[in-house]
């Protein structure tokens, strides 16, 4: 059953189709109470307007602060037209019942997204805005409340059908909860934000869902995606393929942080969250691929691929005749998109080149852990802030391989060793329990292209063996964080094999 509309209170902030919503009001017969500047708007499009400040015969004051603030407008919104009591009482004190409320906020988060002072920011605080629409949503069985531009569509449609039904008032009423819940945590974090080099006391985050996925890790396991910033990989667009899984969007967004890692042309192969390949070229992305998908090309298949480089057609065919899940690339060229839609079962995702967020959540058991995220950028991670502790000086290719394979090991679970050769992963060790173990690993997979190859290290050696095992094996350099109590150990073992050795002292350790 539609209840009809014959009273709306109209106050919006977005004046966007303001005169279309207003002139569909007044031909369905609606009387309508407004303020301010939208009133003045409906006025002077010729559509009857009443004034509020008029109705509860109260001037605005304070600036507009107060306007809206008052029982003839809380009132009648607020009484439940089911109720006699409550009609009767605001029978008696000569308030209109309202069945209509149009609200949209003032724009606080864009405000102080866009640097404004704090002053600016406070006045961006909608109080009235707030209250009405969460009097009307509190109030559903007898009032619609629209809180979004985006609804208009579902406004003028229900005021053709004669009004709205009950399940749609409930509907309206969620997103108006869902909306200022979302408001009132961006004041709140906003006022709550501490010196930027500490983490919050208290913080909060809207995640909506996206849609819901095949399933988790395992089949038995139900998953959905959700959606909290406007960037990243959960936002981007998916140009071909079939539907992401769970197992695709972690893959795909290690392999994504693994390329924005690099500021040359850069590819990562990653399966399992852990790359299998890594590397960059100053020619471009076809020759970054070729060069990551040799490190290791029996877990590539069925990997995902990242590219912080739009995919051209020579990177498209070699990849095309590879098993991939997914290839993630800010963007495609036409003929190499063409060629890759080929294949049916590649999903291809095109995403905003962003920065990396500046904090990292992860959930554990009664709570989350909150974290600074890893970022490579920091000033330990530049070779002109390393210490050399062992060896000659280094040529200039040499250098650049220890910088590639520093920068490419914080991609890798620990423990971590990673070997590289003219900037690209020739042999990857990784999650082991202990550091020997990752050094074999990493040996072993780079077989003959061990000899020569550089290698780093994401924390510290304690012990001079993993070390010894590649420097048995041929490295010839390593880039380590340093800081064991046994350095000196170490160190010894890098001066009597005679091979470089440098200390970034800072460590890029992932544990999870």
């Amino acid at each position: 059953m539609r209840k009809p509309i014959r009273r709306a209170l109209v106050s919006v902030y977005d004046k966007n189709r303001l005169i279309e919503v207003g002139t569909t009001l007044h031909l369905a017969g609606v009387e309508i109470f407004s303020t301010g500047s939208t009133a003045k708007n409906l006025a002077d499009a010729g559509i009857p307007v009443v004034e509020v400040s008029q109705y509860t015969e109260f001037p605005e004051i304070m600036g507009g602060r107060v306007k809206t603030l008052h029982p003839r407008i809380h009132g009648g919104i607020l009484a439940d037209q089911n109720n006699p009591e409550h009609l009767a009482a605001i029978a008696d004190l000569g308030i209109a019942p309202f069945d209509l409320v149009i609200i949209n906020l003032y724009p606080f988060a864009e405000t102080i997204a866009s640097g404004a002072p704090f002053e600016e920011c406070i006045e961006q605080i909608d109080i009235g805005g707030p209250s009405m629409l969460r009097g009307a949503a509190k109030n559903h069985g007898s009032v619609a409340v629209i809180s979004h531009t985006d609804q208009y569509d579902q406004l003028i449609a229900a005021i053709a059908a004669g009004g709205f039904t009950d399940v749609e008032r409930r509907e309206l009423a969620l997103q108006v909860f869902r909306t200022t819940a979302q408001y009132d945590l961006a004041i709140a974090t906003w006022l709550g934000q501490a010196n930027e080099n500490e983490l919050p006391d208290w913080f909060g985050q809207i995640w909506s869902r996206k849609s819901s996925l095949r399933y988790g890790e395992n089949p038995h396991q139900d998953a959905a995606i959700y959606s909290g910033l406007t960037s990243g990989v959960v936002n981007a667009q998916q140009l071909h393929g079939k539907e992401m899984s769970f197992n695709n969007y972690t893959d795909a967004d290690a392999a994504w942080r693994a390329v924005l890692d690099h500021r040359d042309p850069a590819v990562a192969i990653m399966k399992h969250a852990n790359p299998c390949g890594v590397a960059v070229c100053e020619l471009g992305v076809a020759i970054a691929y070729q060069h990551a998908h040799e490190c290791d090309p029996v877990s590539a298949f069925g990997g995902v691929v990242a590219a912080n480089r739009k995919v051209d057609l020579a990177m498209a065919e070699p990849l095309s005749k590879i098993f991939t899940e997914v290839l993630i690339a800010p963007d495609f060229d036409q003929d190499a998109l063409e060629l890759l839609m080929k294949k049916p079962s590649i999903r291809i995702l095109k995403c905003e080149v962003t920065t990396i967020d500046t904090l990292e959540l992860r959930p554990v058991s009664g709570g989350v852990l909150l974290q600074k995220t890893d970022l490579i950028d920091a000033q330990g991670d530049s070779p002109a802030h390393w210490s050399q502790v062992s060896g000659d000086p280094v040529d200039l290719q040499t250098m650049k391989d220890l910088e590639f394979a520093w920068r490419s090991v914080r991609s890798v679970k620990s423990n971590a060793i990673l070997l590289a050769k003219m900037t690209a992963s020739v042999g990857i060790g990784m999650g082991q329990v202990n550091r020997v173990d990752s050094a074999r690993l990493a040996v072993a997979r780079a077989g003959d292209r061990v000899k020569g190859s550089v290698a780093a290290s994401d924390a510290f050696f304690p012990f001079a063996d993993g070390l010894q095992i590649l420097i048995d094996a041929g490295v010839t350099a390593v880039v380590q964080p340093g800081g064991s109590v046994r350095d000196e150990e170490v160190i010894a073992a890098a001066k009597a094999a005679g091979i470089a050795m440098f200390f970034t002292n800072t460590r890029h350790f992932s544990h999870a």
